[in-house]
């Protein structure tokens, strides 16, 4: 069995507005996850103090991580990242397509991760797609298409997870789940995550090839209320029979 959580920490900045990367992993290590898949870091940002979120949670729960900057202005950037205690190694780390005419829409971008659990090697794809409907549908394609999920050996077990910004009726959501089974949908339970004070939608998403569901949780405790904007999506999976 190997559990994965993914969330959105905002930049680690709570819905009370104080930025503390402290109780992120907090609320991260209450989970025990395995696979940590984390959207919208700064590092080296002056408005949130010039710190690496990415490394200082991976230090904080004792995780090697890879994070990949899909935003750069000259020293800062800012990004997604997978982290994990297991045995790992980056695959990939790029850019997804954009509108082609909204050209100053943010960046997008994914992060591919290949890691040693349950006796297999999981390839696990990390995103945070955009807000535009035609946006997210290209994104969605990408992440289908011959340079992600297709790059991968055909009967490796998969995992493509994130802030998808995509409820279940959308385009960019079907494009996936055609291809991948939604965790959400395979355990029958709404698990919402955003926002976090009073959740009303599910737009963070693991989608999965070749794995099993045996677990999909949403915690709801205070500390996870208040520490970002979205709540953590834990998922526990095993090799499929």
């Amino acid at each position: 069995m190997v559990r994965v959580l993914t969330y959105n920490v905002h930049r680690c900045i709570g819905t009370d507005r104080v930025l503390d990367v402290g109780r992120v992993a907090d609320v991260i290590a209450a989970q025990s996850p395995d696979i940590v898949a984390l959207q919208e870091l700064d590092v080296g940002r002056a408005r949130t103090g010039g710190v690496d979120q990415a490394h200082q949670l991976a230090k904080r729960l004792g995780m090697a991580f890879h994070f990949h900057a899909a935003l750069k202005v000259e020293e800062e950037q800012f990004g997604d990242a997978v982290l994990t205690a297991l045995p790992e190694r980056l695959v990939k780390a790029g850019p997804l397509p954009g509108h082609p005419r909204f050209t100053r829409l943010e960046p997008r971008g994914a992060i591919w991760v290949a890691v040693q659990a349950a006796g297999v090697e999981l390839q696990v794809i990390n995103t945070h797609l955009g807000l535009v409907p035609r946006e997210q549908q290209l994104q969605a394609a990408a992440l289908v298409g011959a340079d992600w999920l297709g790059a991968a050996p055909a009967a490796a077990p998969a995992i493509v997870l994130g802030d998808f910004n995509a409820t279940a009726r959308t385009l960019a959501y079907r494009a996936l789940a055609g291809r991948l089974s939604e965790c959400r949908r395979a355990a029958r339970l709404a698990a919402l995550t955003f926002p976090a004070r009073l959740p009303v939608l599910a737009i963070d998403h693991v989608f999965v090839r070749g794995l099993s569901v045996a677990r999909v949780a949403t915690p709801t405790t205070a500390a996870a209320r208040v520490a970002s904007d979205h709540l953590p999506l834990v998922v526990d999976l095993s090799p499929a029979a």
